[in-house]
C-alpha cells in the first residue's frame, strides 16, 4: 500500500492473508495496528499503564503461540478487543479480591464546595475518580461507548455479552456516575446561573 491510511476492511483482509502466508509479517502488522489502541482500552479498565502493557503483551504473545490454529470468526479488531477487555476485567476482579473495600479510595464528591469544582483539573480528577468506582464491566461498557464511540451492538460483540446486558450496564454506569458527580454538576449549574 502507499502512504495512505489503510481502511479497517483492507487491514482485516491483509491480516487474514498474512496469517496464512507470512506469520512474522502477520504479527508485525497486528502489533502496529492494535498495540496502542488495545493498551489504551485496557488502561481505561485497569488504571495502571504497566499492567495494561503486560496484559496486551500477554495477549499478543498468546496470539503468536496459537497463530497456526487461530480462527477468527468476526474481525481481528473485535477478537483482540474482546480478549484484551476480558483479560482486563479478570485482572480487575483478582485485584478487587485482594483489596478490601474499606481500603479503596472512594471520593465523596458531595462534600466539596462549588468553588473547588471550577478548576478544570479538579473536574477531570473527579470524573476519573468516579469512573474508578464503577464495577469493571460497567466501566468497560461506559468507556467503549463514550470514549471509543462503539455502538451497543459493537460493545456486545466485543465483550461477548448480549446488547441488553450492555444497555443495563450503561444505565447502571450513568446512574452511579450521576450519584458520584452530583456535587460537581450542581456546583457548575449554580455558577452558570450566577453569570446569567
Amino acid at each position: 500500500m502507499s502512504n495512505a491510511i489503510e481502511t479497517a476492511d483492507a487491514l482485516e483482509l491483509r491480516l487474514a492473508e498474512l496469517q496464512r502466508t507470512n506469520p512474522e509479517a502477520f504479527m508485525e502488522a497486528l502489533y502496529r495496528a492494535y498495540y496502542r489502541p488495545l493498551g489504551n482500552a485496557v488502561f481505561r479498565v485497569v488504571q495502571d499503564r504497566a499492567v495494561a502493557e503486560d496484559l496486551v503483551q500477554d495477549l499478543l504473545l498468546n496470539v503468536w503461540k496459537n497463530r497456526a490454529t487461530l480462527q477468527i470468526t468476526a474481525t481481528y479488531r473485535s477478537y483482540l478487543f474482546r480478549a484484551a477487555l476480558h483479560a482486563a476485567l479478570r485482572h480487575t476482579e483478582r485485584q478487587k479480591r485482594q483489596v478490601a473495600w474499606e481500603d479503596a479510595n472512594v471520593v465523596d464528591m458531595g462534600t466539596n464546595s462549588t468553588l473547588e469544582h471550577l478548576n478544570e483539573q479538579d473536574a477531570e480528577a473527579a470524573v476519573a475518580a468516579a469512573l474508578a468506582t464503577l464495577p469493571p464491566q460497567c466501566r468497560a461498557v461506559f468507556l467503549l461507548s463514550r470514549q471509543e464511540g462503539l455502538s451497543y451492538q459493537q460493545i456486545a460483540e466485543t465483550l461477548d455479552v448480549s446488547p441488553k446486558t450492555v444497555d443495563n450496564q450503561m444505565g447502571k454506569a450513568l446512574r452511579l456516575l450521576r450519584q458520584q458527580l452530583k456535587g460537581l454538576f450542581s456546583g457548575l449549574a449554580l455558577m452558570l446561573l450566577e453569570f446569567l
